[in-house]
């Protein structure tokens, strides 16, 4: 059987607006315990802001005051639909080094896949287990540096 990225996703996501200020977003990824906030206009996806959004965009350019969602978000960003393939979703995930990929639906948020999302659920077939094991080694590369 081919699971599908629909069966394994999380669908209760938080989200900010593309109004909401650095300290606003930075508040809600502590108070949810996460990196990663998609960044969305009614259920439109228009980009997400991550950790590190926050402290190249926003801390690094001395604007983490003032920053909104729009300015600090990273938009040229991968999704995958809901009928998207586990292996394919994994391989999108391994080729780009991302560690989560929004699902869209017509344009609209419906859900995000983590590597963990795969990993609490087994699913170490062929390239799941393969992009978290390249996206592990990657960030054990990168500590070092």
């Amino acid at each position: 059987m081919v699971r599908k990225i629909k069966d394994i996703m999380t669908d209760e996501i938080e989200t900010v607006k593309p109004t909401d200020s650095a300290h606003d977003i930075a508040l809600k990824m502590k108070r949810h315990d996460t990196g990663f906030m998609p960044v969305v206009e009614g259920k439109k996806l228009l980009g997400v802001v991550t950790d590190r959004d926050l402290v190249i965009r926003g801390m690094a350019e001395k604007k983490e005051g003032t920053a909104t969602a729009e300015q600090l978000m990273s938009r040229d960003i991968k999704t995958v639909e809901p009928e998207t393939s586990v292996d394919e979703a994994a391989k999108i995930m391994a080729r780009g080094q991302i560690r989560r990929l929004p699902v869209v639906e017509n344009g609209e948020l419906i859900g995000v896949v983590s590597i963990g999302d795969m990993a609490v659920r087994h699913i170490f077939e062929s390239e799941a287990g393969e992009a978290l094991s390249e996206i592990s080694e990657s960030d054990k590369t990168n500590a070092v540096k």
